[in-house]
């Protein structure tokens, strides 16, 4: 077809001058009637691929897609460029047996030259017999990827295309998807029978996507922050699971931003309501599990983030790539830690062995990418099988903007590559850290490897520090991770090279996200800002000058980590209050006044960017405890019973019944220490608590040098707070 041709029915059809990237020799290539592979990131015009072919060309394309709504969404789309409603249509579970005949008609009389369909409605007979009956111009696969196993969306009814194909109309197939590693695109292609395919692959780099990970610390917290810093601005945030989506949904709300969820379980109505509210901007922020935007096209979704890490860089990709499409600013934030891997993990189990294998592989890749501290976006494309320059990454991703310190590891990559020939290529990556750090672990014992002269030459380091450098090995094309065998590691051309022949390689020092433990992080940013000093010397004297006023200890007021808190949150209301630490509506009400009063003043002079507090939804599951371990105290039941009727030590009520006392609930619990104390010794140590500076009860044990147990000196101290503080 001329040139001038195609130039002209693209204007003609939609409107546009010209062909973004490889369109127009991919479209020539599929009116040539060859078998055509086209590989585009997101946003870079798939769909223009097979529908202009398709209005070009005698009889029907037959396009099939996996989701409902994206089918509606396309043949909408279609129906905008043409006058004639019948042009596009689709054939799914949806469609009543009315608009199945009216569907088939159209086909029939010629006049509809694209149909969609779900794998699911083309492995029905009738439908196989009737598309058997009519011309079919081409097949058309949008997410292939759906076809390969070791694809992120893999949908084992895809498998069956092809003999599906075959019994309906010999006529070429054009597959497209957005996302394939080279193991995913050779995959696809056997099972379409298509090797002799003319492959069209796009560059997989998004220039304008910024890629940031954080340590999951307070995500919910940050998100909140985050998004009230994009005011006005359109998102999408991923969870794993749809309970998530809700909870965070709600949470957002609460918080003031305006936010749906999305995901299956959602009545399709919902679904659609949610969808549609996004698209004409009536809410920012959707938040919804993976199985939204397979169908979204909006071009100024400007933020993704992810709360939970997904299942593979491929998933990622795809979800990150749903920001930025008009080419403005994305920003892509995720939050990782090694915990939710291990989870992912273990959802493996039950599965058949082969996709476990896989599974775990996929999760490895996403690990180790969390973890990188290499440029994220050379990390992204290496795993697409596409060569990249960090310099060009122009300080889009956290690594580059924030490089981290390098050192000398020609030396450990040296050890590294005789390992792996040591070991005749056998083994996965684990297997060598263990082995080169002198980690006697069952399977080193098994292969009998602990014998061998190289095992633990690299002792001084541990198997994180192995891990990286197999990583950066394996970015830097030295050694290539075998996908047939799972991952095992292979010298590639270029490590045999630089075995013989060593040069400089300088490693990057990688974060160590591994070691952090959820409980071991302490964060500054928690609520946002850093600790203010000035405000709480402040507050200190406030508290002072109370407890001079009224003649008690100054703890007995707010205690120090309610006071640290205040210096996080800067609590301007009796209500705000409230959500401080430690600080109950009763204790607010009766000392709170004077705070926050000082407080708000601070607040406005300085001009502090006050980090809203949050409505954490678990509040209210634990107020229903509280009342319980209340009612139940009132009864005066013994404590040990109070526990066991909870499940709980007596350590453990005791400690409750501190929190309930000190955040300024007053509990009577005379007749459980009556049991324990005689009237003097109660005397005693109520007096000494009247009078101490500190509440700490080590000070007091050392006071009484060991007259009193630390259990009766903590039952003593809730009595004293419960009826002074009260």
């Amino acid at each position: 077809m001329a040139n001038m041709n195609l130039k002209e029915a693209l204007k003609s059809y939609f409107g546009f001058d010209g062909f973004k990237g490889a369109q127009e020799d991919i479209i020539r290539n599929v009116l040539e009637g060859k078998n055509t592979f086209v590989i585009m990131p997101t946003g870079g015009g798939k769909s223009m691929c097979y529908q202009l072919p398709a209005i070009l060309s005698e009889g029907t394309a037959i396009v099939v897609s996996p989701l409902i709504a994206l089918m509606k969404n396309q043949v909408d789309a279609m129906r905008n460029v043409s006058n004639d409603e019948s042009v596009a249509h689709f054939l799914n579970s949806s469609l009543t047996k009315t608009e199945i005949a009216r569907v088939k008609g159209d086909i029939t009389s010629g006049k509809t030259k694209l149909l969609y369909v779900a794998p699911e409605s083309l492995t029905k007979k009738e439908n196989i017999d009737f598309l058997k009956s009519v011309k079919i111009s081409f097949f058309a696969i949008d997410e292939a990827h759906c076809i390969s196993e070791w694809g992120h969306d893999f949908r084992p009814e895809y498998r069956r295309l092809r003999e599906i194909f075959g019994e309906i109309s010999s006529v070429p197939i054009i597959a497209l998807t957005a996302t394939a590693t080279p193991k995913v695109q050779n995959d696809i292609q056997k099972n379409l029978n298509m090797l002799d395919a003319t492959i069209f692959k796009s560059s997989f780099n998004r220039d304008n996507l910024f890629y940031k990970i954080l340590p999951k610390k307070d995500v919910e917290k940050q998100i909140i922050k985050y998004i009230r810093g994009q005011e006005g601005k359109s998102g999408i945030i991923y969870c794993l699971s749809r309970k998530k989506v809700e909870e965070l949904a709600e949470l957002l709300q609460v918080n003031g931003i305006n936010a749906l969820p999305y995901h299956a379980g959602l009545d399709t109505a919902s679904r659609a309501k949610h969808q549609d509210m996004f698209l004409m901007e009536d809410v920012d922020v959707i938040v919804a599990t993976i199985a939204f935007g397979m169908g979204i096209d909006k071009p100024d979704v400007r933020f993704v983030i992810h709360h939970d890490i997904p299942k593979s860089l491929e998933s990622y990709y795809q979800e990150t790539g749903r920001a930025g499409r008009d080419g403005g600013e994305g920003e892509c934030i995720s939050f990782y830690r090694y915990k939710d891997v291990e989870k992912l993990e273990k959802f493996l189990q039950g599965k058949p062995v082969a996709e476990q294998e896989i599974g775990r592989q996929l999760l490895n890749e996403i690990a180790s990418y969390a973890e990188t501290s290499v440029c994220r976006r050379k990390m992204i494309l290496h795993y697409f099988g596409e060569e990249y320059d960090e310099q060009n990454c122009n300080s889009m991703c956290d690594n580059c903007k924030n490089p981290k310190d390098k050192t000398e590891g020609k030396e450990y990559v040296k050890y590294l590559l005789d390992a792996v020939e040591l070991l005749k290529e056998t083994q996965k990556s684990n297997h060598y850290c263990a082995f080169l750090s002198g980690v006697v672990n069952s399977s080193i014992t098994a292969y009998k490897h602990d014998q061998l002269p190289l095992f633990g030459i690299g002792k001084d380091k541990d198997e994180h520090f192995w891990n990286a450098v197999v990583r950066q090995s394996v970015v830097a094309g030295l050694l290539s991770k075998d996908i047939e065998s799972y991952g095992v590691l292979k010298l590639t051309d270029a490590g045999r090279k630089y075995k013989e022949d060593p040069t400089s390689f300088l490693l990057i020092k990688e974060r160590d996200y591994l070691v952090i433990d959820d409980e071991s992080i302490v964060s500054n940013s928690a609520g946002g800002s850093a600790f203010d000093q000035v405000m709480y010397d402040q507050l200190v004297d406030l508290r002072k000058s109370i407890s001079k006023q009224k003649n008690i200890p100054p703890f007995v007021i707010f205690q120090e980590p309610s006071l640290k808190d205040m210096c996080l949150q800067y609590p301007i209301s009796i209500e705000e209050l409230t959500n401080i630490q430690g600080v109950g509506n009763g204790k607010a009400q009766r000392y709170g006044a004077p705070f926050v009063a000082l407080i708000s003043r601070y607040v406005e002079e300085n001009n502090i960017e006050r980090p809203q507090d949050l409505v954490m939804k678990s509040v209210v599951n634990k107020s229903g405890m509280k009342v319980q371990l209340i009612q139940n105290i009132d009864r005066k039941l013994p404590l040990e019973d109070i526990g066991r009727a909870q499940g709980k030590t007596v350590d453990e009520v005791v400690e409750e019944i501190e929190a309930i006392v000190t955040s300024g609930t007053r509990v009577n619990i005379n007749y459980y220490i009556d049991d324990i104390l005689d009237t003097d010794c109660q005397e005693e140590i109520y007096e000494y608590f009247s009078e101490a500076e500190t509440d700490d009860l080590k000070a007091a044990h050392e006071e009484f040098e060991g007259d009193y147990s630390e259990e009766e000196l903590r039952l003593m101290w809730i009595k004293f707070m419960s009826e002074m503080a009260n």
